[in-house]
């Protein structure tokens, strides 16, 4: 039995030692968050537009907003908008019916609606391409927003940024106490990016805005930003 108990013995401070062995002692360490901006004028306007037709029968209602749909591509495309910008991502069919009578054999009417992503990578002629799309059977406008082309080179620069940042934020406190950065133990870094969006939530307003000359737009101003958090080791 003694001899079982020793082997058990043996086998678990075996077992034990190597996880010992394996963990390690940190090091002193300072631990920063550094910040980088990059503050861009946007050159690229994206639109989400679309057409909606209602008719008595669906095939009328189909054909129309097609027929519109197919319109204002030819449109884009005599504008020189490349075919890559334009992107049908919505299309809906339905019967509408009045009141309270779901229930009944024969709806009202049918709606028909097909909606479009337009790029326009000229801000420029976005007043001049959006009056004309209204020209062309564009009746609803669901959303503007604008973009930076080059982005990931922005990214790329906001993240040197931050890093020079923590860098300078550990020598400073580190500094205070009579010591030195050494390093780097650990980095973690968080990029994003924000664009400035114009929501159009009605359809009169767009109207009113066609009629009195097109909108007038302003691209304010986007921001990319990234976060690092580093950890350094302190040397004495």
């Amino acid at each position: 039995m003694k001899k079982v108990s020793f082997i058990a013995l043996v086998f678990l401070l075996a077992a034990m030692f190597p996880a010992m062995a394996q963990q390690q002692i940190m090091p002193p360490l300072i631990s920063v968050n550094g910040i980088g901006e990059v503050k861009l004028e946007p050159n690229e306007v994206v639109i989400s537009l679309g057409v909606e037709t209602r008719e008595k029968t669906l095939d009328q209602a189909r054909k129309q907003t097609d027929k519109q749909a197919a319109a204002i591509i030819a449109y884009l495309r005599k504008q020189g908008v490349d075919a890559k910008d334009i992107q049908t991502s919505f299309v809906n069919l339905q019967p509408i019916y009045s009141g309270n009578e779901f229930g009944k054999a024969q709806p009202e009417f049918y709606m028909a609606q097909k909606t479009m992503t337009i790029v326009i990578r000229k801000i420029n002629r976005f007043d001049e391409l959006l009056s004309g799309l209204y020209d062309n059977g564009v009746n609803r406008i669901d959303n503007i927003y604008f973009r930076v082309s080059d982005i990931e080179k922005h990214r790329a620069e906001a993240r040197k940024k931050a890093v020079a940042d923590a860098k300078q934020k550990a020598n400073a406190l580190t500094a205070e106490l009579g010591a030195k950065v050494g390093k780097v133990y650990s980095i973690n870094e968080h990029t994003s990016n924000g664009s400035p969006r114009i929501g159009y939530a009605k359809m009169s307003m767009d109207m009113e805005m066609a009629q009195s000359g097109g909108p007038s737009i302003a691209g304010g101003e986007v921001t990319v930003t990234s976060n690092v958090n580093v950890s350094f080791v302190i040397e004495q």
